[in-house]
């Protein structure tokens, strides 16, 4: 099942605050391993979900993404793998940051915010990550032995 939003839509979804209500804690994935942690809205009426995962050779190699409606990536920032070509045959470098947009999904990347450059540590650009996409009520990620 496809679920279609509109620029609109997708845009106040990514701008909404989102919180993770508990109190675990969460471990950092290893290499090959992925987290998938549970957000909501402040009136809890949408979902999102912080998903993270990691290359199984390289350390760098690192995705967190944000979804919402369970299915839609609203945002992902792809660190140390290949390059992505965009629909207009544009490529990009990783890393890059893919944003949803309309009609299109998730195929769109760009270059780095500056927000996110000269961040050289895993979990310090997850965490600058969760600030993009406005989740100000942050789980407890507790980085690992190689993150």
């Amino acid at each position: 099942m496809t679920i279609l939003l509109t620029q609109q839509e997708a845009d106040a979804l990514l701008a909404l605050e989102k919180h993770f209500l508990g109190n675990d804690r969460f471990a950092f994935p290893a290499l090959g391993g992925a987290l998938r942690i549970p957000l909501h809205s402040s009136d809890r009426r949408e979902e999102f979900s912080l998903d993270i995962t990691r290359g199984r050779i390289l350390l760098e190699k690192n995705t967190f993404q944000t979804r919402a409606r369970k299915a839609v990536i609203l945002a992902r920032l792809d660190l140390a793998g290949p390059p992505h070509r965009n629909p207009d045959g544009e490529e990009i470098d990783c890393p890059h940051l893919h944003l949803y947009r309309e009609g299109y999904g998730d195929k769109w990347a760009a270059p780095l915010p500056a927000m996110f450059t000269g961040i050289e540590d895993a979990v310090e650009l997850m965490d600058a990550f969760m600030d993009y996409c406005r989740v100000v009520g942050k789980p407890i990620i507790e980085r690992g032995l190689f993150a």
